[in-house]
């Protein structure tokens, strides 16, 4: 990391957090006033997204007249640029402290690396709207509101970096993969827990161990996976819009560009208006192949799990007992992810705007997500069966992490850059995610494999 641009946001952090140890009696009205307002917008764009939240619903949330929001913030986007910075200036602050121990004090690598997942996860789940408005909203919004927090998430990731790189040069983790590369998988499988993770049952530190393990050692019961037959070119029956017929057509259109739209902007934030600009038609046009944005946002939904249920079922069900379980688990992988980028526009719609779907269009596809999740947990718990799997490993969760790392890639993974120096194409990306959810991030190479398995 930069040390003149830790340095610069390290300094700043010290002033707000001296601020932030001031009593409540220390705070004049205003100050409370803009606390309340920060705080209240905060949770409202964690939970309804960031461009479906008003300046009205910030200023009820808070308990103000909706005119008096103005004499504290300008504007939302004002008041959004000041949540996202909070978001990361804790994280990093916190993640920092942790970094700088272990520097001064050689704390041990896995302990270390516990401590990091269970302060990410913190934030992101129970300490802090901030952090999850930030991670929630950031990818959706244009280039230049994201201009400005570059450079401090630029920070968080190098702190990250810093970390992983001392590790690598101490033998701690595999040489094979960069430590920018599994930074971001560490970072992806931890964000999804917002998507899935219920405080409510279990406390942050019971995710924390579990995905620490995981991210660390991997699910495999080898200490190196060798996946042979890969089927990479397994026939994955994507269902397209059927599109015979000029009305047919239109509507299958209606949909491809309804998915776009809702993949780039979420739900709430899609209007009509801006399916049909995208469909390159009239607006009113529209209301003659589906009777409301619902209609519509529910078909891309239900294509979109559709499409991922039948392939990846089709692809495991090219196996046949006995079966070779990492071969197996790597080509549900690489179909899952073959979907999410290439052959359905329909499924990264549906990944990217799921978190802040309306709890009733959720309720609509649930029943399609747990055939999915059923799926995946039968693949999974006949390899731990047969002993291909760590026995200690919970199945659910371990599903739901490997999935979470996977959907978070379409945030920041570019099959399109294939052809740059330097950037991956989507083979090669699967290729590495197989290998760091099997194997995991850490060096094995001078572990003896004392294992006897066979694996059927």
């Amino acid at each position: 990391m930069d040390s003149l641009v830790a340095d610069k946001y390290r300094r700043k952090m010290v002033g707000q957090i001296g601020t932030a140890k001031r009593t409540e009696d220390d705070l004049s009205k205003s100050e409370r006033t803009r606390e309340g307002i920060l705080s209240a917008a905060a949770c409202l764009f964690r939970h309804e997204g960031y461009s479906a939240t008003t300046m009205r619903d910030i200023a009820q949330k808070s308990g103000i007249e909706a005119g008096s929001i103005y004499y504290h913030f300008q504007s939302k986007d004002q008041i959004l640029s000041e949540v996202l910075d909070i978001g990361v200036r804790q994280l990093y602050e916190k993640v920092s402290e942790v970094v700088q121990s272990t520097e001064e004090n050689s704390e041990d690598f896995r302990k270390t690396f516990a401590l990091l997942i269970e302060t990410h996860l913190t934030f992101l789940l129970t300490d802090s709207d901030f952090t999850s408005a930030n991670i929630r909203n950031y990818p959706m919004l244009s280039d230049e509101v994201r201009a400005p927090h570059r450079e401090l998430r630029a920070s968080y990731a190098g702190v990250w970096g810093s970390f992983l790189n001392s590790a690598k040069r101490s033998g701690h983790l595999r040489s094979d993969i960069s430590a920018t590369a599994i930074r971001q998988f560490i970072l992806s499988a931890m964000n999804w827990t917002l998507e899935w993770y219920d405080v409510t049952r279990y406390p942050v530190h019971i995710i924390a161990e579990r995905m620490s393990k995981l991210i660390l050692d991997g699910m495999s019961s080898r200490h190196r996976v060798v996946t042979k037959d890969l089927k990479t070119s397994v026939a994955v029956p994507y269902k397209a819009p059927d599109s015979i017929g000029k009305a047919k057509k239109t509507r299958a259109e209606i949909l491809r560009a309804a998915a776009r739209v809702l993949r780039d902007n979420g739900y709430k934030a899609t209007t009509l208006r801006q399916i049909a600009e995208e469909a390159d038609m009239k607006a009113g046009s529209v209301y003659y192949h589906f009777k409301s944005k619902d209609a519509i946002v529910d078909e891309v939904l239900n294509a979109g799990l559709s499409d991922l249920l039948s392939g990846v079922r089709a692809a495991v069900e090219d196996f046949h007992t006995p079966y070779d379980h990492h071969t197996r688990i790597a080509t549900a992988i690489w179909t899952h992810l073959y979907f999410l980028f290439k052959a359905s526009e329909f499924t990264s719609a549906n990944v990217r705007s799921y978190g802040m779907l309306p709890n009733h269009f959720k309720g609509r596809h649930w029943e399609i997500r747990h055939e999915y999740g059923k799926l995946w947990d039968k693949i999974l718990r006949e390899a731990q069966i047969d002993g291909a799997i760590n026995s200690d490993i919970k199945i659910a969760p371990l599903r739901q992490a490997m999935l979470g790392a996977l959907n978070w890639t379409v945030e920041w993974f570019d099959p399109n850059r294939a052809e740059i120096e330097g950037y991956l194409s989507l083979p090669e990306f699967s290729e590495m995610l197989i290998k760091l959810l099997l194997e995991g991030v850490c060096d094995r190479e001078n572990i003896p494999d004392t294992d006897q398995l066979t694996t059927h």
